[in-house]
């Protein structure tokens, strides 16, 4: 007979509830993605020639664009309209979309960014963050804005939305801004979001930011900046439920995938998560930040995440839990599967310590809950450092689960070979190459001793 000491049998009990639980959320998050079905033609359209808008990449357009939104509110209870978007380069400031609206870019038609600062509006900061990510205070309004909308399409033929970000890039490297960097698309407080079908470069910051938002689906999209580019994100649900990111291109100066909820004691007190979010089948390169990153910014808490199917390449770190005292909120039940990485500094990266707070009136008591993290079906080529995971004393990260893990290391066999650093985190490892370090120790050869 072989007995199996209590121990072990609690791990492995553990690991099949975790996968049990995983199954029923990924079956029951499936709708989540099913908002992405090809929306019907909305019965009236206008082109923004009719507005008086000229494609030459040299002539404002902002007026045209807000007149032509204006006129399209009137069609919201008629089943909603079109903007349509011809070949050319149409520069422009600022704007906002209207609710039941589909903003559609043809092919080889360019939405050009203005690089005058005037032309950006500037406004409150988001009272989930309490001041603009960059500075104090106020912020940029983002090139194309969307607040309490229901019904909003940001579509087309694979167009462009080009926000000539080199210029606030050296601006942000010169210290020389006066108000935090806009993004590209931002939706406030909206449901029933769709951006699909295009192709966005050069955001100056973030290239899509939904915040409070539920029901978003994003498809199809390619988001290119300069390696270069500092602290430029791709994709960032905040504070947002009911996400589906899909069949995308990402690759960023920063991160690749952030999601966010809030930073600090305005987090915490406008208390709205980042929940039942699906990311599936997406390229993504983040050259000096993560494919994906939860946090640091993660007050309102972030749970229910479903990554399925992801190649991760030329990325500092691959998948990141980012977080630090002050914080408060959570990181739990995400489950990550189905990975390739090439090339990618640290493959997982857990850091208890990292970010900074945006003033003095944050609570140093308020300490983050990381927990319920499952990564497993992951393969990696050209790995430097397999993981880092360091919690804090007061808050160790908790119920880290590893499994079906393969990762070929840069530096593998060498004297100096430290693949995994681990700190105040636990968990359990099965089938994980190489061996991880011992606060997650393996149970796949921990059997008790056969006894006759």
């Amino acid at each position: 007979m072989i007995y199996v000491s209590f121990q072990v049998l609690c791990q492995v009990a553990l690991v099949l509830l975790l996968a049990l639980i995983s199954l029923i959320r990924s079956h029951g998050a499936g709708n989540v993605c099913d908002l992405g079905r090809r929306p019907n033609s909305r019965p009236h359209s206008v082109s923004i020639l009719e507005f008086g808008a000229v494609g030459d990449g040299k002539t404002l357009n902002t007026v045209a664009f807000q007149n032509a939104v204006f006129y399209l509110k009137s069609f919201a209870d008629k089943g909603g309209a079109q903007l349509y978007v011809p070949p050319g380069r149409w520069l422009t400031g600022s704007f906002n979309l209207t609710s039941h609206l589909t903003l559609f870019l043809e092919r080889d038609a360019v939405i050009l960014a203005s690089q005058d600062p005037s032309h950006w509006q500037v406004v409150d900061p988001l009272p989930s963050y309490g001041r603009g990510i960059d500075l104090p205070g106020r912020r940029h309004m983002s090139l194309i804005n969307g607040y309490e909308l229901r019904d909003v399409v940001v579509t087309g033929d694979n167009g462009t939305i080009d926000g000539q970000g080199l210029f606030w890039w050296d601006r942000f490297n010169s210290h020389s801004l006066k108000y935090s960097r806009p993004h590209l698309v931002e939706f406030v407080s909206s449901e029933n979001v769709i951006v699909s079908n295009l192709t966005f470069l050069n955001a100056p910051a973030y290239t899509i930011h939904t915040v409070y938002c539920s029901h978003v689906y994003i498809h199809r999209v390619t988001a290119n900046t300069s390696p270069e580019s500092p602290y430029t994100i791709g994709i960032v649900p905040d504070s947002s439920d009911n996400v589906c990111i899909q069949d995308s291109n990402i690759n960023m100066g920063y991160d690749a995938i952030s999601l966010k909820s809030g930073w600090d004691q305005y987090g915490i007190s406008y208390a709205r998560a980042t929940a039942n979010v699906q990311i599936r089948d997406v390229h993504l390169r983040a050259a000096s930040g993560s494919s994906i990153s939860f946090g640091s910014e993660m007050s309102g808490g972030i749970s229910d995440v479903v990554v399925r199917g992801a190649y991760m390449h030329d990325s500092l770190s691959g998948i990141a839990f980012r977080t630090t005292k002050g914080r408060g909120g959570y990181i739990k039940e995400i489950d990550v599967s189905n990975i390739h990485m090439v090339n990618v500094g640290t493959a997982f990266l857990a850091n208890g310590s990292f970010g900074t707070h945006p003033d003095s009136g944050f609570d140093e008591n308020a300490f983050p809950l990381v927990s319920h993290i499952r990564l497993h079906g992951i393969v990696g080529e050209n790995i430097t450092i397999a993981g880092e995971l360091f919690g804090t004393e007061e808050s160790p990260f908790t119920s880290v689960v590893l499994s079906d893990i393969s990762l070929s290391m840069t530096n593998s066999g060498s004297p100096d070979d430290d693949s995994w650093r681990c700190l105040y985190v636990e968990g359990s490892s099965q089938s994980v190459v190489p061996e991880p370090c011992s606060e997650l120790e393996s149970y796949g050869n921990s059997y008790g001793r056969a006894v006759a």
